[in-house]
């Protein structure tokens, strides 16, 4: 749907007295369209003293077009030109303090695994205060550091939390450019798996995520890695599959290689083969809810293969709880929510997602910061993120991730249905100032389909561009 608003804001003649009035000007964000998924342009790359995640930092960038610079004026210095003189690539040391308008860059990576007490906070400052005013538009800002959950020493599990807070509000500051930032906690033992959420977190395949925590955790990387077609060789299968971001999610999979299973309600039968027909994928007429959904399904991919999962079938059914019917909450449960446990189960008692398999599952902003008139829609969604973090570690015995997006406002039929005035607060109520898109949900899934994204689970990822609403 046209962003109306995006297009007088930022117009020839209009776009000058948006500026003065201080209203908001959204960036057109840069999406992937082909070819690699790395970043490309310029680079900066800094660290805190100390701090041990920089090797595997540059490992990441080794194939990608980039022209890197770190800082040499600060107190890391030494340690950054050892790390760069033990790699192949090459890079420019610069000083933060001299450099013009010019000096554009295009992500900014810093590793903050080091920073230990309170007092080396000032690290944060030292290395960002000048090189923030750097950035280019839709740029990428990510910071490094370790899970203050797996730290003994308390000081130390104090700063690398205040991480969170520092990235949130920065992502807050640079938002209006287009840019964004994440941070990764990366658990100690899993160095080597930190490659693949980095090179998505810096592309452009990220767009519309901010503001986000990754948290990066053991595993194992199982088979050849493709990295222009990372699922070749891979069935999925994706519910709700017919439209809308059901539709994006097939699309995408499709794309990255993989042989995709359709599956919605036998109403939207036509709509849903014609997807399936395009993708030269499969289709699966059932309802979910329905008592013989999950045999149907088992007996599906138990003659052929299933790698990845994406449960994205959903409804909403609003009203206030005092209105609420008991069909308006005990449906929407069962679709959001039990079905998608039904078929799990299913599919995991028989071993028929294979091992090194991927669940993944879609929750919504709705059910972190709750919203009037869905008690029953925030329940079911709060809900599937506590799945997603309970079932991590026994899936993670079976070599298999689950983890989970949290959609906010998207652009889809159903959102342009919305009155005029709600829609417009729906898309500006966020540091991007504009609603995402269909592909923006399916890219954060496709990467959480990855072989390469084996230390990724249990994670929940906002794709809201920042929503001004919810932790």
């Amino acid at each position: 749907m046209t962003d109306t608003y995006a297009k007088i804001a930022n117009g020839k003649w209009t776009s000058a007295l948006f500026k003065k009035l201080n209203l908001p000007q959204p960036v057109t964000l840069t999406r992937f369209s082909h070819g690699p998924d790395l970043i490309s342009g310029r680079l900066l790359i800094g660290a805190a003293t100390n701090s041990d995640l920089i090797k595997p930092i540059l490992e990441t960038f080794h194939d990608a077009e980039l022209a890197i610079s770190y800082p040499n004026s600060t107190p890391e210095l030494a340690n950054l030109n050892d790390q760069f003189n033990n790699t192949p690539l090459s890079a420019t040391p610069i000083s933060l303090n001299a450099m013009n308008k010019s000096d554009q860059f295009n992500g900014i990576v810093f590793d903050a695994s080091g920073i230990k007490t309170s007092q080396q906070l000032s690290a944060l400052h030292r290395f960002f205060q000048p090189a923030i005013k750097q950035l280019s538009k839709c740029s990428r800002v990510i910071v490094l550091g370790r899970p203050s959950e797996h730290l003994k020493d308390v000081s130390y599990a104090t700063v690398q939390r205040s991480l969170e807070g520092f990235c949130r509000s920065l992502a807050k500051e640079i938002g209006k450019n287009g840019s964004t930032c994440q941070l990764m906690y990366v658990q100690a033992g899993s160095e080597s798996l930190l490659n693949a959420p980095l090179r998505f977190l810096t592309s452009t395949k990220s767009a519309y995520i901010s503001a986000q925590v990754i948290n990066v955790k053991p595993g194992t990387i199982h088979g050849t890695v493709n990295l222009t077609k990372p699922l070749q060789g891979k069935t999925a299968l994706v519910t709700g599959a017919s439209r809308g971001i059901g539709a994006a999610i097939a699309e995408t999979l499709a794309r990255d290689g993989a042989h995709v299973i359709c599956l919605d309600i036998p109403a939207l039968k036509p709509d849903l083969e014609k997807i399936a027909h395009r993708l030269k994928g499969s289709t699966i007429v059932a309802d979910i809810t329905s008592d013989d959904a999950p045999t149907v399904i088992a007996e599906f991919v138990r003659e052929t293969s299933l790698d990845i999962i994406v449960h994205n079938a959903g409804v909403t059914k609003d009203k206030t709880l005092a209105r609420m019917t008991n069909n308006h909450w005990d449906v929407l449960m069962d679709i959001n929510l039990s079905a998608m446990e039904r078929i799990n189960e299913r599919l995991l008692s028989e071993n028929l997602l294979s091992q090194y398999g991927r669940i993944i599952c879609v929750s919504s902003m709705s059910g972190i910061a709750g919203n009037f008139g869905q008690t029953n829609y925030a329940t079911s969604k709060a809900a599937v993120i506590g799945y997603v973090d309970a079932m991590q570690k026994p899936l993670a015995e079976k070599n298999i991730t689950i983890n989970a997006v949290a959609p906010g406002f998207i652009e889809t039929k159903m959102t342009a249905a919305i009155p005029f005035t709600v829609r417009e607060a729906g898309r500006r109520m966020n540091s991007l100032k504009q609603g995402g898109k269909p592909i923006d949900v399916a890219e954060a899934i496709a990467f959480f389909a990855q072989p390469q994204a084996a230390g990724v689970t249990g994670n929940t990822i906002r794709i809201c561009g920042q929503s001004l609403i919810g932790a």
